[in-house]
């Protein structure tokens, strides 16, 4: 009897493992908004694995930094305080996670400190975080946690996760590359945003500038301002750089719509004060061609030398100055560009250049 219990459970955890994964390697990204491809990718998790709240950002595949948040919280006036913690805190940091850890697991037996982020859960109801990492060779896309009130997460629920990471990963780094290859009208040029923060994270002042900005980024609701979220990341990620919890520079890059990419940064501001009580200026300006050709070779999957020789097309050099710049055979050149139109849709340096730089 317990041996045919054991072997029911064994079985509900593997159809629940291959449940995600094959639901996701079916999904196709084909006329789909990012956070349309993360909302079908939570429903899939969600039938296998249930939980009451989550936070599923995309990142800075350089960085690491969260931008473009996906998120469901208890109480959203806490959101703030969430993000500053979860970047201050080591315990299961999607930087240094390898695939899928719970709170409850990771923080048995931790010193104090780590048990911060936990303890303020515990408030809001929380009793247990799935927390996983969605990266590859080519960098971090995004992570997710998944937040359960009433039972901590099972070895099987985890299991089905780690499981569907790779398709989920490898979806996420597609939708990228299908928004740095959209075929829509260049963007309307917006001028540079400026919003200040409270070393809390409470905003003080923005320039008019910044709504436009935040509200192409999430969209609000009607009659509502748009929530400073990104902001908030690449602060928090300034926080932890202070901390010396984490040492990536708080900067991220985010798709907004069509050809629009912005790149989000955080400093301090200059004072008397100290360091730690100076507001945050988080400034908000169009990303360059040069921060965007790094994201499009990373999300093409383009070798370290396919991304030398995009950066030498994109510098006007031609066949042979790139031959020479490089010390490989001119032919050599023709057979790296040939990969780089196949992994790019491509069929000429002209359309790849343009597409490379959002023109």
């Amino acid at each position: 009897m317990i041996w045919e219990r054991r072997t029911l459970r064994s079985v509900a955890g593997q159809v629940r493992s291959s449940r995600i994964a094959e639901g996701v390697e079916h999904l196709t990204t084909a006329g789909l908004e990012d956070r349309m491809v993360r909302g079908r990718i939570l429903d899939m998790v969600r039938s296998a694995v249930p939980f009451d709240a989550y936070a599923f950002l995309r990142t800075d595949p350089v960085t690491a930094v969260g931008c473009s948040p996906l998120a469901e919280v208890p109480d959203l006036s806490m959101l703030p305080d969430l993000i500053r913690l979860k970047y201050l805190t080591s315990v299961n940091r999607w930087t240094t996670l390898a695939s899928t850890a719970t709170l409850l697991d990771t923080t048995d037996g931790q010193p104090e400190q780590s048990l911060i982020w936990r303890e303020r859960l515990a408030g809001l109801g929380i009793r247990d975080v799935l927390s996983a990492v969605f990266r590859d060779r080519f960098g971090c896309w995004g992570f997710l946690d998944l937040w359960r009130r009433d039972h901590a997460f099972t070895g099987s629920e985890v299991a089905a996760v780690t499981a569907a990471l790779p398709a989920i990963t490898l979806l996420l780094r597609q939708v990228q590359a299908a928004e740095l290859s959209a075929d829509d009208a260049p963007p309307a040029p917006r001028g540079p945003g400026a919003l200040v923060l409270s070393p809390g994270l409470v905003v003080r002042a923005h320039t008019p500038q910044t709504q436009d900005w935040l509200s192409a980024l999430i969209p609000p609701g009607e009659g509502r301002s748009p929530v400073p979220a990104s902001a908030y990341n690449v602060a928090a990620q300034l926080l932890a750089n202070e901390a010396g919890v984490d040492a990536q520079p708080p900067q991220a890059r985010v798709h907004l719509h069509g050809g629009a990419w912005l790149t989000l940064r955080a400093d301090r501001l200059a004072g008397e004060q100290a360091p730690e009580d100076r507001d945050i200026v988080v400034t908000m300006e169009a990303t360059s061609p040069v921060e965007r050709r790094e994201i499009y070779s990373r999300a093409h999957a383009l070798t370290a030398r396919e991304d030398e020789l995009l950066a030498q097309l994109a510098q006007g050099h031609d066949t042979r100055t790139v031959a020479g710049l490089m010390a490989i055979s001119e032919l050599t050149v023709q057979d790296h560009l040939k990969a780089v139109f196949a992994k790019t849709a491509t069929s000429s340096r002209r359309e790849l250049l343009a597409r490379c730089a959002g023109r």
